[in-house]
């Protein structure tokens, strides 16, 4: 295959980049007629990669390396280039408003007249360190007349958006690039890690009637509300699946390895789930002999945090006035999720209707990728794809500056 040929080849693969606090993956798939196909992937341990930030730059690379070199070698083709995620609690969200005067007669809007509202509401004042990762459209107000999603055309005397922007520290972005660049992967986009995890979750009926997805990853909770198919509001809870992992390592005195077996073979979430006398060897640290503990125990321990967990979410959605708009409850995804019990703790502190959620498969995925760990991954080439089908349809239409931001309206 000659250079011309397999840069064409290559220009059909998408890349997606997960550098989660517990494990980086790799995936590579294959833009056809009928939408995407798997082609590879490659899941290494993270290192150097804590709540989204880069703590350890050399282990980052050497983790990121060894996961595009197995999506390489079961994908069959090189990775060059990827589209890579951003999460963690420095990234928060943030809805604005921006509009201008059209006259005291209505005319018809241009392009360029939506172009200066979206600015306006995009102008909001930031930290020198921070940089707006996203700038996500929720709908346009025409004289007052409010849910209108594309203007261009339209009659009024008064145009405004409404815009949720997205913002992350710059030196937390720059860092992640960095580690995927020295890697030898150039980064084509970064995208944040919940709004993409949502393309492979999300039913549109849940976007539209109002839902809150939260993804439990090992080291925070990052949640995202759709409502009227907009995003309306994203968090960060600073509890994640290794938070469940250090209580049992503390509250049962065990190697942070052993607690984490534990917590996956035996954890329950509800103790009165378990059936009394039931028990579990636990091994001890240093020279000490394994011991045997009641299993109710184990739960004892996890079902405070659970409940600390969907507590804190409840506050946050209601403090930010999103409680009451997820009529369509709250989908959970992650690796969280696999903790048993979580699903009755969540409905029974959120109180709404609540469900575990499964990734969109794509054509040729093995069924080891079609677990709640690897939505976010799977999400990220799936918008991507979607991404780059919007830019395309508004080739005729749109200045090329306004395009990127509009191929994000749908996410």
């Amino acid at each position: 295959m000659n250079q011309a040929t397999m840069s064409a080849a290559n220009d059909n693969l998408i890349v997606a980049i997960d550098l989660g606090s517990s494990k980086t993956v790799v995936l590579v798939a294959e833009i056809t007629g009928n939408g995407l196909r798997y082609r590879g992937h490659g899941v290494s341990e993270s290192r150097g990669s804590r709540k989204g930030v880069i703590v350890d730059l050399e282990r980052a690379v050497a983790s990121i390396q060894k996961a595009v070199e197995q999506a390489e070698n079961s994908a069959g083709a090189p990775v060059e280039r990827a589209i890579v995620g951003i999460g963690g609690a420095h990234v928060r969200g943030v809805n604005s408003q921006g509009g201008i005067s059209l006259g005291l007669k209505a005319r018809e809007i241009s392009r360029d007249e939506i172009r200066q509202a979206v600015e306006k509401a995009r102008a909001i004042p930031l930290p020198a360190d921070r940089e707006v990762l996203h700038l996500l459209p929720q709908e346009f107000v025409l004289d007052e007349q409010s849910g209108i999603h594309d203007p261009l055309g339209m009659m009024a005397t008064r145009l405004e958006v409404r815009v949720h922007i997205l913002t992350a520290a710059s030196s937390a972005v720059q860092n992640v690039v960095t580690a995927v660049n020295r890697a030898g992967v150039e980064v084509q986009d970064t995208v944040y890690e919940p709004l993409a995890c949502a393309d492979s979750v999300l039913r549109n009926d849940e976007r539209e009637v109002g839902v809150c997805l939260a993804d439990i990853g090992a080291g925070s909770t990052e949640m995202i509300v759709f409502h009227e198919g907009a995003v309306a509001h994203t968090a960060v809870i600073p509890i994640g699946g290794d938070h469940f992992t250090s209580d049992l390592t503390v509250g049962l005195a065990t190697p942070g390895v052993e607690a984490e077996k534990i917590k996956r073979t035996y954890g329950n979430a509800v103790v009165t789930l378990i059936p009394e006398g039931n028990e579990v060897e636990v091994p001890s640290v240093g020279d000490r002999p394994s011991r045997m503990v009641q299993q109710r125990f184990v739960g004892e321990i996890l079902e405070p945090r659970a409940r600390e967990l969907f507590e804190m979410m409840r506050v946050n959605l209601r403090q930010a006035g999103m409680l009451d708009l997820c009529a369509g409850g709250c989908v959970l995804s992650g690796g969280g999720t696999r903790l048993a019990g979580i699903l009755d703790v969540a409905e029974s502190t959120l109180r709404r209707p609540v469900r575990v959620s499964w990734p969109t498969p794509m054509a040729k995925m093995p069924r080891t990728l079609a677990e709640p760990e690897f939505a976010t991954v799977l999400g990220m080439a799936m918008y991507w794809h979607r991404a780059r089908i919007a830019r395309g349809m508004q080739e005729d239409r749109w200045s090329s500056k306004f395009k990127a931001w509009f191929a994000r309206k749908g996410a």
